[in-house]
């Protein structure tokens, strides 16, 4: 077959890392190639140098059989190469249009023809089974909308090659199996699509071909259909890896987190929560399913002091923590894995020894007064590193120039350390491969053992039903449905999360 790319001896060293060691990969025409690796194996890495972002040190790229210099992304488009990255690149208050044609306007005389630029738009994403509306303004869309004009921006810039660096990392059940159709389209159409992905479940379901990272270097490049995920997981993490939640039944306690009667408004005032209420008890996970944008992040949101409710209350350990400051209800005994890592997680340029004491940098043994004892954090900071093998050259490090996985793994290791009444993990395994997967989720089943009580909060209805006890289901800003984990399975819960109600045994589920 056709190859479209060719990347021969790839080599990038970045100080204290060889990110590529002497990497070989090709893309053959029509075809979906996984790139598939840990956090920080050096996949995004490999796919910023066919875009254009880095420059190798050393080797050579092919596009069509024609070797090439890739100077910037205006070069990678040129050539057919569009690359939709993990973290978009919108203008948040720009309509869908707006941005697919930023930098390409189409003009009459000096003027952008913004009826052609919907026109076009609207076109092209009819043609590939797209459902978004060129009106809409980015902020209001959901996340799996924006990832959609990300991808027609790459088409109306002619891209041939699509690179999509994580695509499922944030979105829905029913999104992922969107994307696997539009890809499957993109594909009939003669392009030809990497994905950097670390999922086992949609490498299986969406590609052909699947080329292993490890550490910088090619392991292998396989046939998805001779192989399967066990294999898979084992060849990527260099061990074999428990893709199955291990836990005892729970020795449930008091009731740690008591919600009542919840309201909240959202960004634009609109109410949100709509009476919520919740326990959440000692030696449990209370698993929160739903479709994204159902008012999951405002609940966390309002637990932990970043909204402010309109009524109701939230009650810990008997005390009423409602609309208390951030810095109090840390104190009160919570910890959050929060949903954003970049906005709520980590302080970019800070270092990692910085990040490490965010929420208790004024406590003992990391300060005295006004004085910080770097030691004492020095030393913590390498603790968490370890404990949790977060991929880095030293502590010294910015947190900005981790892995998005390697960012996600430092932020649960200092969440879960903190010792908390209640740790709230929200997407805590966003971006995370499965050695990763199966570290944290050994460690939130540690904490409900030690008696701890934790809300999970995930749009993976895999990892809510193999971690949770206990499952809340939220549909339009209410809890519709609390079952039994080992009662229940993902019809039950879909049906709940899509506004139906449960009929079973002449009970009823009701909203």
């Amino acid at each position: 077959m056709e190859k479209v790319i060719e990347m021969r001896g790839i080599t990038k060293i970045f100080p204290g890392i060889i990110a590529n060691d002497n990497v070989n990969f090709e893309l053959r025409k029509g075809e979906i190639h996984v790139l598939l690796g840990e956090n920080g194996a050096g996949k995004t890495t490999l796919m910023n140098i066919l875009y254009g972002l880095y420059q190798p040190d050393k080797g050579e790229i092919y596009v069509n059989g024609k070797k090439v210099d890739i100077k910037g992304p205006s070069d990678a488009i040129a050539l057919g190469i569009g690359m939709v990255h993990q973290h978009f690149m919108l203008v948040h208050n720009f309509t869908v249009a707006e941005n697919i044609i930023l930098g390409s306007e189409p003009k009459v005389g000096l003027k952008i023809d913004y009826k052609k630029a919907v026109n076009d738009v609207k076109e092209l994403a009819d043609k590939y089974g797209f459902k978004v509306d060129p009106n809409s303004i980015i902020e209001d869309i959901t996340v799996g909308q924006q990832q959609k004009v990300e991808i027609l921006k790459a088409l109306y810039r002619g891209a041939e090659i699509l690179i999509l660096d994580e695509p499922t990392a944030v979105l829905t059940p029913q999104e992922i199996e969107e994307l696997g159709q539009i890809l499957k389209n993109l594909v009939k159409e003669g392009k030809s699509i990497i994905l950097i992905t670390h999922k086992l479940k949609e490498v299986m379901n969406m590609s052909d071909r699947v080329t292993i990272i490890r550490r910088g270097k090619i392991i292998d490049t396989v046939n998805t259909k001779d192989v399967d995920m066990d294999t898979l997981a084992e060849m990527m993490v260099g061990r074999k890896v428990n893709l199955v939640v291990q836990k005892d039944p729970p020795k449930v306690g008091d009731v740690v987190l008591k919600i009542e009667n919840l309201e909240a408004l959202d960004h634009r005032k609109l109410p949100k929560l709509k009476g919520v209420n919740l326990e959440v008890r000692a030696g449990e996970i209370l698993g929160i399913a739903g479709v994204d944008g159902n008012g999951q992040t405002e609940l966390v949101e309002v637990i932990t002091g970043l909204r402010k409710a309109t009524g109701g209350k939230v009650i810990l350990n008997g005390q009423d923590i409602t609309n208390k400051t951030p810095k109090e209800i840390i104190e009160a005994g919570i910890s959050n894995i929060p949903e954003d890592r970049h906005k709520h997680g980590l302080v970019l340029k800070f270092s990692l020894i910085e990040n490490a004491v965010l929420g208790q940098h004024d406590k003992e043994p990391f300060s005295k007064g006004i004085l910080m004892n770097y030691n004492k954090i020095r030393e913590y900071a390498k603790k968490l590193i370890d404990d949790f093998d977060v991929r880095t050259p030293s502590e010294e490090v910015h947190a900005g120039a981790l892995s998005g996985g390697n960012q996600q793994k430092f932020i649960a290791a200092r969440e879960i350390t903190k010792d908390p009444y209640l740790l709230i993990a929200t997407q805590p395994t966003r971006g995370l491969d499965v050695g990763a997967i199966e570290y944290i989720h050994k460690r939130l089943v540690e904490e409900r053992d030690k008696g701890k009580a934790v809300l999970l909060v995930s749009l993976e209805l895999d990892e809510v039903m193999a971690l949770s006890d206990r499952i809340a289901v939220m549909y339009d800003g209410k809890i519709v449905g609390i079952l039994d984990a080992d009662k229940t399975n993902e019809m039950e819960l879909g049906i709940l999360m899509a506004g139906g109600t449960l009929k079973k045994e002449g009970e009823h589920d009701k909203q």
